[in-house]
């Protein structure tokens, strides 16, 4: 317990065989992946490009390139509000393990990766749609992503949070086709070449607000930068193999969520500006139903206001005044 809520973690192994809860958000990148006459290619084929990829950037070691392959668990944390055994699912993330099949070791990854949240949906789909509704210029609330972040930092103080994982998150994000980045020449062994953005974008404070800081770094034979989203020190605070295990995961969601940018057919140069209508790309064997994914978020937003927002209105407002 934290500051009077408590926090429940539920774990499912992500594999060929996963099946969403009827908790998760179905815009999730792994839940999207986990529906359909294809589910089981899906989920299969989207496995081996990341074991794949794993052991391409760990070669040390590993003649064969197959040294290595991820374990992902999905965690789901619901929040009880009033203490009374009734959670409301808050976020959802994904913790990596990696299995050395050399050594015969099973070694800790990264908890976060993907982040899913169905407050966050509430905030961009409907808190911030109905505050410029009619408006001519867009603007954002001042107090926008402040009781998600409080929710949020609560949960990394909480005993629960503590309890089950050695070290804090990093959540991994595409780069955003609204922002010009520009290459450095700060370069790291598996993070890759660093880029910096011309500007800071919504997403960026919204994440602020939850205590994280941004870098982008472009992986090696990667052909566009990820945005790492961290708290402390990115480089210093992780291993090559837990870094490669967040790269290689998310790099190969957006190869299939994202393939004009992220399985474009050439790199980005020394100024790069992303473009989701590029079409010199190539489709994975992943079906994915991008147009859906997007509806659905007003939907979730909804959820969240009927169930979270509106029910516990006084008690989160009196909450977030006096967290510190």
């Amino acid at each position: 317990m934290s500051n009077g809520f408590s926090y429940t973690i539920k774990r499912v192994i992500f594999d060929e065989d996963y099946t969403p809860s009827d908790a998760t958000r179905v815009t999730t990148n792994f839940a999207n992946l986990a529906r359909g006459e294809q589910r089981e290619e899906n989920l299969r084929s989207a496995l081996r490009m990341i074991d794949r990829r794993f052991n391409a950037l760990a070669p040390w070691d590993n003649s064969r390139g197959d040294r290595y392959s991820l374990e992902l668990e999905i965690i789901s944390v619901d929040i009880d509000v009033e203490g009374n055994g009734h959670g409301f699912p808050s976020i959802e993330i994904l913790k990596t393990n990696i299995i050395d099949h050399k050594t015969s070791k099973r070694i800790e990854g990264i908890v976060g990766n993907n982040f899913s949240s169905y407050v966050r949906d509430y905030d961009f789909s409907v808190l911030l749609r109905e505050y410029n509704a009619g408006q001519k210029q867009f603007s954002i609330p001042d107090d926008f992503g402040e009781l998600h972040g409080k929710l949020f930092k609560d949960f990394l103080k909480s005993d629960t949070y503590k309890e089950n994982f050695s070290k804090l998150p990093v959540v991994c994000l595409s780069v955003s086709d609204t922002k010009t980045y520009h290459r450095t020449e700060n370069q790291h062994p598996v993070l890759g070449v660093e880029y910096t953005p011309n500007e800071t974008s919504l997403t960026e404070q919204y994440f602020r607000k939850m205590g994280f800081d941004v870098r982008y770094f472009m992986p090696p034979d990667s052909v566009a930068p990820l945005a790492f989203y961290f708290i402390g020190d990115l480089l210093t605070d992780y291993t090559n193999l837990e870094l490669i295990s967040t790269i290689s995961t998310m790099e190969t969601f957006q190869k299939i969520y994202r393939p004009e940018i992220y399985n474009a057919n050439s790199a980005a140069g020394y100024e790069y500006q992303p473009d989701l209508t590029h079409s010199d790309h190539s489709l994975t064997q992943v079906v994915y139903d991008r147009d859906e994914r997007s509806q659905l978020a007003i939907k979730q937003g909804r959820f969240a206001e009927e169930n979270f927002i509106k029910p516990y209105q006084k008690i989160l407002e009196k909450w977030s005044a006096d967290f510190t």
